[in-house]
């Protein structure tokens, strides 16, 4: 699994026109399920992302993670996140799960991040055609990758 996470001071997901889910301070997590992916992949991503310390404590100090801040999840599906641009100028994206693997894999992220947490994640539409809002706090923006652990 990949994931871009964004530390936000709000952002939303919009389809055709309609607000779809909202959320102020907190993160935006654009998640991405590659074929190969395991439950031990989400569990691992679902974890870090949970208790990643990425919030500012009283000294100014990313030092708080998103539940000590009180803060809200809103978590996209992202194919695109495995495009392989090696070849030409159009991406392949073969290595993304289907999404007869993908959907329950992304329900079940949001379900395990939610329990972690200990917070409500918001979530967009699966497949759907999303227009997403966001204002990066600060900004911070991490890339994570299951299979590099990293």
């Amino acid at each position: 699994m990949r994931a871009i996470i964004q530390r936000v001071t709000e952002a939303s997901v919009s389809i055709a026109g309609e607000l779809h889910a909202e959320i102020d301070r907190g993160l935006l997590v654009l998640l991405g399920v590659e074929q190969a992916d395991e439950v031990e992949d989400r569990d691992w991503l679902a974890a870090k992302i949970a208790q990643m310390r990425i919030f500012s404590d009283a000294d100014g100090k990313m030092n708080r993670n998103i539940s000590e801040v009180g803060g809200a999840l809103l978590v996209v599906s992202q194919f695109t996140l495995y495009a392989s641009t090696k070849k030409g100028n159009r991406p392949s994206f073969l290595r993304a799960a289907h999404p007869s693997m993908a959907e329950p894999m992304y329900e079940s992220f949001c379900q395990q991040l939610s329990l972690l947490s200990g917070t409500i994640v918001k979530k967009g539409v699966f497949g759907a055609e999303m227009h997403i809002r966001l204002c990066n706090d600060g900004p911070v923006t991490i890339a994570m990758d299951s299979r590099d652990k990293q």
